[in-house]
């Protein structure tokens, strides 16, 4: 197998879902932990790829893998830098709040724009019609039904990189899955702050029995 076609896959895997294990990235390149390890190291040292230790249940912290800016760079979306400079101008002029309801309001027009589509839909007709939309924005997503709620998890976040400094930028998806299901989404975890997944509980009666009305509060921060 060519060295630099299976590294690429590394670096691949590493931008579609951050934060991945050696064992977890062998089976995503289709090769052994032990290579995985070798070619990690080599683009560890090419500052292409960056770790830390990640707690995840009990025992020992895992050491989880992710990209540095170095690496994000050698995609073809080389938006980073600016982006980030024009959260920089950005947070030098506008509160948290302020900066964190421009990006919720970016979920809803994108939303909305579904909005007579979705209109006769059934929730979970709903739910994956949001899956779809979310790909489009570059979320992958599973949901699940427990009870009267729905647990809607994130497999990766293309956010991820911009979230670990600018922590509003969650606000987008947010807002996005509450307006187009028309029900509050609460965030129960979060990758910013170094939960595995972003999820997202939708319950859909309140404590009367009725319908819980979609309301649009502050997103949950990372910091």
């Amino acid at each position: 197998m060519n060295l630099k076609s299976t590294r690429e896959r590394i670096l691949q895997t590493l931008l579609n879902s951050p934060r991945r294990t050696i064992n977890e990235l062998a089976q995503a390149a289709g090769i052994s932990p032990i290579s995985v390890r070798h070619h990690l190291n080599a683009l560890l040292a090419e500052g292409l790829v960056t770790s830390e230790e990640e707690r995840h249940g009990v025992g020992r912290p895992r050491l989880v893998y992710y990209l540095t800016e170095a690496g994000l760079e050698r995609f073809p979306t080389r938006y980073v830098r600016l982006t980030t400079r024009l959260l920089d101008q950005l947070k030098g002029t506008l509160s948290p709040e302020t900066i964190s309801e421009i990006f919720a309001q970016i979920g809803e027009e994108i939303a909305t724009n579904y909005h007579d589509v979705v209109a006769k839909m059934s929730t979970e007709e709903r739910l994956e019609f949001l899956r779809e939309v979310l790909a489009e924005e570059g979320f992958l997503v599973e949901w699940e039904k427990e009870g009267d709620t729905y647990r809607i998890r994130e497999i990766n976040c293309p956010y991820y990189y911009l979230s670990q400094q600018y922590p509003e930028v969650c606000s987008v998806d947010q807002r996005l899955i509450s307006t187009l299901l028309a029900y509050p989404a609460d965030k129960v975890t979060c990758v910013v702050q170094k939960d595995q997944r972003c999820v997202y509980i939708i319950r859909m009666e309140n404590e009367h029995g009725k319908p819980t009305p979609t309301r649009h509060e502050s997103p949950r921060m990372g910091r």
